[in-house]
């Protein structure tokens, strides 16, 4: 299913309100990692209802240089790192892209999609994946300040390492893609203004791609938030349940920020539906304004993990490439 659009509308922002912290935001930090979602656990999970995903094999030769372990910011003592991959076979500055791990926004880590940034890198592209802190550490919405302080760290190396820094897109998965489109859609928003040392560089993105995102966490379709088993990973991240604080759940909405600026969005989803909870109705907002690009490419039958591995490895690569190609390159 392909749609192409683009589309926002402003929504007043709900202010947020600093200084509360719950029980269950209290149990929920603990400041040992969360390993339990990673790159073996998601094969795992994905082979056992699909046993016919594969891990990617990459043929990349000397296509793409990397740095890795690179600090961009330091917060609480916490070295926050990322790692940069450029083709060596395409020269000048280049669109760059930052790409957001998912795992509830408590668990995973920035090497789950090195397949993914190697192979966009080598079809021309400086590739950035990131740190961000978990909510083990703390809580809405440092993550998103950490990554809006990556973007910002982008622009400030923009000669060191060639990104264009007028051609920025950001790429997210699960919590990643959540977070891509509430950065896409939160441009230089007082309400996260990054981490003090690029505080007056622009954290604006030119492009995202959401790769099964929630789109609003307060929705019919979303399932985020459930505590009858459990504290949800929303209830973990906001530090409050949704009936607590409910204005956090809703401004932490990709839905709630669309407005003329929102940058053209691509979505790439899974046939898990609540996994992109509010797409619709986030499509008509930008509908709305229109003119402003969108697609939608959904993967029948597949699971929440598809990106990761083929048969859906391939092809996340090839909508992903060709997206970018279409905002940047004019392809």
């Amino acid at each position: 299913m392909i749609a192409k659009y683009l589309r926002h509308i402003l929504v007043p922002g709900i202010a947020l309100l600093a200084g509360l912290q719950t029980s269950n935001a209290q149990s929920g930090i603990t400041n040992i990692p969360d390993t339990s979602f990673s790159y073996n656990s998601a094969f795992a999970g994905v082979k056992k209802s699909n046993p016919e995903a594969r891990i990617p094999q990459l043929n990349l030769g000397d296509s793409v240089s990397t740095v890795k372990d690179i600090v961009y910011c330091t917060i609480n003592n916490h070295a926050l790192k990322l790692d940069v991959f450029s083709p060596t076979k395409y020269k000048g500055k280049l669109p760059a892209l930052l790409m957001i791990f998912g795992g509830g926004w408590r668990s995973g880590n920035r090497t789950m999609h090195w397949q993914m940034a190697q192979s966009i890198a080598a079809r021309g592209y400086i590739v950035i994946t990131a740190d961000y802190r978990l909510s083990t550490e703390a809580l809405y919405p440092a993550a998103v300040n950490d990554l809006k302080t990556a973007i910002k760290w982008m622009r400030d190396k923009s000669g060191q390492y060639r990104i264009d820094k007028d051609k920025i897109a950001v790429w997210g998965f699960s919590a990643g893609g959540q977070l891509a489109a509430l950065i896409g859609t939160t441009a230089n928003n007082p309400l996260y203004p990054g981490n003090p040392g690029y505080r007056i560089t622009s954290d604006a993105v030119q492009a995202v791609i959401d790769v099964d995102g929630t789109l609003a966490f307060v929705h019919p379709e979303s399932g985020e938030g459930d505590e009858s088993k459990h504290p949800s990973a929303g209830t973990y991240w906001f530090g409050a349940t949704k009936a607590q604080r409910r204005d956090l759940w809703i401004e932490a909405g990709p839905l709630m920020h669309v407005d003329k600026h929102t940058p053209p969005i691509l979505f790439l989803n899974s046939s898990v539906d609540r996994m992109h909870a509010g797409r619709e109705d986030m499509i008509k907002k930008l509908d709305s304004l229109g003119g402003i690009y969108h697609e939608v490419h959904t993967f029948k039958g597949a699971p929440h993990s598809f990106n990761m591995f083929e048969p859906w490895f391939t092809p996340t690569l090839n909508y992903s490439v060709a997206f970018l190609d279409k905002i940047f390159k004019g392809k």
